[in-house]
């Protein structure tokens, strides 16, 4: 089962690799947006974490980005968006979105653990839906959530903020539709939250 799942993650976990190929000598710690891509939360500056759950930075970060979250002033809305660089990550899109659904973002976390620890293959709908269960979720409820149309259109949406702010790795950090940061530019994890919250307490200053 690990050698089927490795081929079928390979090419998602070539662009989370890819995530930290560069060290800040080489990049700013930010790039700045244009044009500046409109918030879906009005009146608020919109913090996007665009995440896959098979990147394996992406599991590094989620502790430190959870830690961060909340301590966001009531100005800021913050959102993770589940990516798919390819028809492979598809469920693991709607995984996330029907956990959201289903107000079960508590097991949120337990995603990554299962995958980066565990060793799970949750890749596809059979498997993620019976992984839902050893939780203690409902099959039918998840199921029916999980092949929804609201999942779906969440799903679309997410593809298309991937394209609109030009994310080609994870994890990224997108802080009011102006700019993007990732560790990829600032060389670590915590520096990479450090550079989106000063990023947010500037907007929130007004300055751009």
């Amino acid at each position: 089962m690990k050698i089927a799942l490795f081929s079928r993650l390979a090419s998602g976990l070539v662009l989370g690799l890819a995530a930290l190929a560069m060290t800040p000598a080489q990049a700013a710690p930010y790039d700045t947006l244009d044009p500046v891509q409109p918030s879906d939360t009005p009146g608020k500056i919109e913090v996007l974490e665009f995440f896959f759950y098979t990147c394996p930075h992406c599991n590094h970060i989620e502790p430190l980005v959870e830690k961060w979250r909340k301590t966001l002033p009531d100005g800021v809305a913050f959102k993770s968006v589940p990516v798919a660089f390819n028809a492979g990550m598809r469920d693991m899109q709607k995984l996330y979105y029907t956990l959201e659904a289903l107000d079960r973002l508590d097991l949120h976390p337990a995603v990554f653990k299962a995958i980066h620890e565990q060793h799970k293959d949750l890749t596809q709908a059979k498997e993620i839906i019976d992984w839902a269960v050893a939780q203690g979720l409902d099959r039918q409820a998840f199921t029916d959530t999980f092949n929804s149309f609201g999942v779906q259109t969440k799903v679309s949406r997410a593809d298309e903020l991937t394209k609109s702010y030009h994310v080609e790795g994870t994890p990224t950090l997108a802080i009011g539709g102006r700019y993007l940061t990732s560790p990829a530019q600032t060389g670590t994890y915590q520096n990479a939250i450090d550079e989106a919250d000063k990023l947010v307490k500037q907007l929130l200053a007004g300055k751009q």
